[in-house]
């Protein structure tokens, strides 16, 4: 779909991405991924085996005529179209994401609906933007009468799951988290920025960028997906080994409770690989503070420190009696 020019650029990029294990026993292969994300008929799901599986359907649409949401209680009344689209990564982690741009400013009065939908992805606020309270706006969440982007990809997600391909008997037990970005534009001259990452209560996670101005939204969704992901997964391994009572099961149990982790997630770590090369390097700060990977290796250490532990007694048992 061709995009038409703006007379204000563009100063603002927001999202929310919701994140789960897929409930299937089995992982989906990429030809089954791409059935999975198939949203649209019109265009194709994009698939990746290289460096792991990964499939990101096309995006969709939902038209949007409602306040934003804002930090201190400026009533910006805003119509566009959100784009929506979802992932799967390792036909095992599925994700589904809502985002948006905006521009500085837009008219004083609301336009006939064909002039937003040939602006994919662009909300337009009546009058001028309040960029930084509508930023803290999204990251808290929308209320009542605004724009709540949480609502639509939860129900893309929601859709997703009611696929006939998925049997709802998933691997193991785990929690979905969700992540809420803002991104806005970065001082002239200067480079893209990640300048904060919190996680709150009841699996919310939020982002905040700045990201130069001719920076595609859908490349700081994908950025956001990636570290959705592997939050994700620091997330699902750290509830498993809390689970598992190191130290206190017998052998056989620790095994059974750790095994999950072996056979579905510890081959997913893979920051970067499917982030737009501008924004790759954003990782950088995670990996200082708090050190995402170097977490995760901890972990992964621990569970095979404590497999090889409990192989022990079992080989041991093994052999004696032959």
């Amino acid at each position: 779909m061709r995009v038409l020019a703006l007379s204000a650029p563009l100063v603002l990029a927001c999202g929310e991405v919701r994140t789960c294990l897929l409930p299937s026993f089995q992982a989906l292969d990429g030809r089954a991924a791409a059935q999975l994300l198939r949203l649209r008929a019109d265009e194709l799901v994009r698939v990746s085996e290289r460096p792991n599986l990964y499939a990101l359907s096309p995006d969709v649409l939902t038209g949007v005529d409602c306040r934003l949401p804002t930090s201190n209680g400026t009533k910006v009344r805003a119509v566009g179209t959100v784009a929506a689209r979802a992932a799967l990564t390792e036909g095992r982690v599925l994700q589904a994401t809502a985002y948006f741009s905006a521009p500085a400013g837009g008219p004083d009065t609301r336009r006939p609906w064909g002039h937003y939908l040939v602006r994919p992805g662009l909300v337009e606020p009546f009058g001028k933007l309040p960029e930084q309270a509508t930023a803290e706006g999204v990251l808290r969440g929308g209320g009542r009468g605004e724009l709540d982007l949480g609502m639509i990809s939860e129900g893309l997600l929601a859709q997703l799951l009611r696929h006939p391909l998925l049997d709802h008997k998933a691997p193991f037990k785990s929690r979905r988290t969700h992540l809420r970005w803002a991104a806005r534009r970065a001082p002239e001259g200067e480079g893209p920025s990640l300048e904060r990452f919190t996680l709150a209560e009841n699996g919310l996670r939020t982002v905040s960028l700045r990201l130069p101005e001719n920076t595609p939204a859908a490349a700081a969704a994908g950025l956001c997906e990636d570290l959705a992901l592997h939050d994700w997964l620091l997330t699902t391994v750290v509830h498993m080994l809390d689970n598992s009572r190191l130290g206190a099961a017998d052998g056989p149990s620790a095994v059974l409770a750790l095994r999950p982790a072996v056979d579905h997630l510890l081959h997913l770590w893979m920051p970067r690989a499917h982030v737009d090369h501008t924004l790759g390097h954003l990782w950088d700060v995670l990996e200082r503070e708090p050190g995402f990977t170097r977490q995760w290796q901890t972990l992964v250490q621990r569970i095979r420190d404590q497999l090889a532990v409990q192989a022990v007694p079992l080989l041991h048992k093994a052999l004696s009696t032959r």
